[in-house]
């Protein structure tokens, strides 16, 4: 196993069946060399810098009905809300305050954030705050669209493809979606200039090991600067409220694969890591990720942004618990940063 971790770290990519091989690691030297070879590689690149990104949940209205997500639409037990223009600036004048210099804005595909509504939020947000960066994960949208909210100021964006196999894709989605126009979407992205971002669930129901590394060769041929994973947590109110939860060990592993697969790639370590274990953050980060996505939404409307069961929006994963993120950052030898955290271009010894 430590000669394909090595081929890894050399070469930045393996075969499928290489690919297949490494994912069924199981003994926890090999798991450790992993996660080590990766911590490594973020060091050498990003030192011990670590990324936050200021996370705004704009809306959990959503036109989808994708069966693992607790705002689909058919969910009549989610408390709906949208944000205001006026709310969205004020998140942002306080994360600006307290040191954040990126913003996400996220939210469910609601038909009520137009291209000229968006242009102008994104517009007034680049005025008020040149410095930053913006990030958007608001689902597909068209061409045309991207372009106009790159145009406005958006620098990036934020759409896992949740699976690259068609067959798992269409288990996880109304026949309504379709998965070709989700990679269209990527593709687009990144021809528009964006710094993109993709991921997947890891554990989603019916997720094959063959599945996850087509996944991964479909991540290295993308190229994208962003990689988000975490594992799939049923939420109570969905078709798949029975499936079992994915695990924080498959999620570390993969984080440490995708570090030594896309060395330069910005990897958080997600809400949903820290949710399915108090110390799932710190571990992600000591698995190579180097993100992390505290939550500047208005404290009323966070826990309606409920994607599954017992999603955190207090504590370290909240903008009033930054200054305990930073000391457990501290702790396993990290600093929490005030920076745009972009994406390195200029390629050093990898």
């Amino acid at each position: 196993m430590k000669e394909l971790i090595d081929k890894l770290e050399k070469e930045k990519n393996l075969s499928k069946e290489e690919f297949i091989s490494l994912l069924k690691i199981n003994k926890e030297e090999d798991i450790r060399y992993l996660n080590e070879k990766a911590k490594n590689v973020r060091d050498n690149i990003y030192g011990k810098k670590i990324f936050i990104r200021g996370l705004i949940e704009i809306s959990n209205y959503c036109k989808n009905n994708c069966y693992y997500c607790g705002i689909r639409r058919s969910n009549n037990k989610a408390q709906r809300y949208r944000l205001t223009k006026n709310q969205i600036l004020d998140c942002c004048k306080e994360g600006y305050n307290i040191g954040f210099r990126t913003f996400v804005m996220q939210g469910g595909e609601d038909a009520y954030f137009t291209d000229d509504i968006m242009v102008d939020i994104i517009s007034e947000i680049k005025k008020n705050y040149p410095d930053c960066a913006i990030t958007l994960s608001l689902g597909e949208r068209s061409t045309e669209s991207y372009r106009k909210l790159k145009k406005a100021g958006a620098d990036r964006y934020l759409l896992r493809h949740e699976t690259f196999n068609n067959k798992h894709y269409n288990k996880l989605h109304p026949k309504e979606l379709d998965p070709e126009n989700r990679k269209r979407c990527l593709r687009d992205l990144k021809k528009l200039g964006f710094q993109t971002g993709t991921g997947i669930m890891v554990g989603s129901p019916y997720q094959s090991t063959e599945n996850i590394a087509d996944d991964l060769i479909f991540i290295k041929e993308l190229d994208p600067e962003m990689i988000g994973i975490g594992p799939f947590i049923s939420h109570k109110d969905t078709p798949f409220n029975d499936f079992e939860n994915g695990t924080m060990e498959s999620t570390l592993i993969l984080i440490s694969i995708l570090r030594l697969l896309c060395p330069y790639a910005l990897i958080p370590a997600t809400t949903a890591l820290g949710t399915i274990n108090p110390k799932g953050r710190e571990k992600g980060i000591l698995a190579g990720a180097n993100v992390i996505m505290p939550n500047l939404s208005p404290k009323e409307d966070r826990k309606k942004y409920m994607l599954y069961n017992n999603k955190l929006s207090d504590g370290e994963e909240s903008v009033e618990g930054l200054n305990k993120l930073k000391k457990s950052m501290l702790n396993i030898g990290y600093e929490i940063v005030v920076d745009k955290g972009d994406y390195i271009k200029i390629k050093n010894n990898y």
